[in-house]
């Protein structure tokens, strides 16, 4: 933990900030006739942070599945536990030097758990241990499944995605991937009528099985495919079908990879086979100890803590937060991680302290924790309230050292790169700083957390989220608009 400067903030008795954080307006005026026209379960409250004075609340103390708004708590705490700057290492290592180019026993990999090495960064590692002066491996690629341990799948999309998948989110989680756990392919066509060239975005081929063909079509036809990487008892297959036009340059896609930390090193394999560097043997992950007079032969470092907190909050990266919240959990303990579920538990401490630093009621007993089994949110167990949420915006709000790269990863709605968020009055586009969060199963969930910023300069932290009932969903478009309704009438009195 890094000290924080709050000079500058008044000390204000808690019965004193306890007493300003009673709603004072019940407001939120759509999102009540949502829950009673719709059976929408919501939890919403505005807090100016300039007096700590609560302008309007609609049940904010209920806890309700927060979807990827978790990764507002996870954005605090990873800037509380490293400095922007930090970044984590890939590792290459091995037991001998090099005699003649030739390197007796494994390489192997070690990673500290950065969850943005991509295919560049592992060309990298490739390019240093040719010129380390290898060009042939007597042993295996050895990938360490350290500091993390073997990891099972733990929420449903994951635990689906280990037969099949036919997107990039659902990855399960390792130290070591590449590509935020998924094989990257470029589908290229040809000349029409003929099928289309398929490679790993890393101008290689893919080290795994391909079955099936696009056809390359004239340039009338549109691009029509389809990519699903499944698993089977020996490996793992990409499966395609369909057609891309010859016009096209090329399609890029991402399919989640069964096994990233194995995926990741047949990647690597293959790499360095281009350069022509030979591995003998076979390419494992492992849980054994790495050997004390193992030598790096490469490293590469990630992007910064900084950089990643971005990617979390603006694009909502589930690999990312997840990887992180491991590290967090690995930092704290000489014993490999093993369940998303434990690691995340000191998130909801976080919770409870921010809720105690802005005078708020603590929880009555481990029955009214907050509740996080992912930094994520894809957990739909995760629970927590307005009120959580937004003493933790405070929180970051008062932390002058980590406050800029905490805000700057929230979207201002004109620049959103999604269209939806971009409809509404210009207050709603210019002065409005958010993450989003959504779901839809077991039941609907939409939300926003983030900052308003007061027509004088001022600063409002707001929360506000829906939950649908089981079989009565609410349509994304619908919680928004009157979110959105809510946070312009909050604007014009602002």
């Amino acid at each position: 933990m890094t000290n924080k400067d709050s000079s500058h903030w008044p000390i204000v008795p808690a019965l004193v900030l306890a007493l300003a954080s009673l709603p004072v307006h019940a407001a939120w005026d759509a999102l009540q006739t949502l829950q009673a026209q719709r059976g929408a379960r919501v939890t919403a409250v505005a807090v100016d942070l300039d007096t700590g004075k609560t302008l309007q609340s609609l049940n904010a103390q209920t806890r309700l599945s927060p979807a990827s708004l978790s990764k507002v708590v996870l954005a605090a705490a990873a800037l509380q536990t490293w400095p922007g700057d930090k970044t984590f290492a890939t590792k290459v290592l091995s037991m001998a030097t090099p005699v003649d180019g030739r390197l007796s026993g494994d390489l192997i990999v070690f990673s500290e758990g950065d969850a943005t090495l991509d295919h560049q960064a592992l060309w990298l590692l490739a390019a240093q241990i040719k010129r380390a002066g290898v060009g042939h491996v007597d042993g295996d690629l050895v990938v360490q499944a350290a500091p993390f341990g073997l990891l099972g799948c733990e929420t449903k999309d994951r635990c689906d995605a280990l037969a099949r998948s036919h997107t990039a989110y659902d990855a399960p989680l390792s130290a070591f991937g590449v590509d935020y756990g998924t094989w990257c392919v470029d589908v290229m066509p040809d000349a029409p009528g003929t099928p289309a060239q398929i490679q790993s975005c890393a101008a290689v081929d893919v080290p795994i099985p391909l079955e099936g063909t696009i056809q390359t079509r004239g340039t009338r036809s549109s691009t029509w495919l389809w990519l699903d990487r499944i698993t089977r008892p020996e490996t793992e297959a990409l499966v395609m079908g369909g057609s891309v036009h010859a016009a096209t340059d090329s399609v890029r896609l991402y399919r989640s990879m069964a096994d990233p930390a194995l995926g990741a090193g047949l990647l690597l394999r293959e790499m360095l086979g281009e350069l022509g560097v030979e591995v003998a043997g076979p390419v494992r992950v492992s849980t054994a100890a790495i050997p004390r007079a193992a030598r790096p032969l490469a490293v590469a470092h990630g992007l910064p803590l900084r950089e990643q907190v971005g990617r979390l909050l603006r694009y909502s990266n589930n690999y990312i937060s997840d990887v992180l919240t491991l590290a967090m959990a690995s930092e704290r303990t000489p014993e490999p991680v093993t369940t998303l579920a434990s690691a995340s538990r000191p998130l909801a401490d976080l919770v409870v302290r921010a809720r105690g630093s802005a005078g708020y009621p603590a929880p009555a007993g481990e029955d009214d924790r907050p509740l996080m089994f992912s930094g994520s949110g894809l957990t739909p167990e995760n629970r927590l309230s307005a009120l959580d949420l937004v003493a933790v915006l405070r929180q970051q709000y008062r932390d002058t050292e980590t406050f800029p790269w905490f805000y700057g990863g929230l979207v201002v709605p004109r620049q959103a790169p999604s269209r939806f968020l971009r409809t509404g009055s210009p207050a709603w586009k210019d002065r409005v700083a958010l993450k989003t969060g959504t779901l839809s199963e077991p039941h609907s969930v939409f939300g926003t957390a983030g900052y308003l910023r007061k027509r004088d300069g001022g600063w409002i932290a707001f929360v506000a989220l829906v939950n649908g009932q089981p079989r009565r969903g609410i349509p994304v478009s619908v919680s928004l608009a009157a979110i959105r309704k809510d946070v312009e009438k909050l604007l014009d009195r602002y």
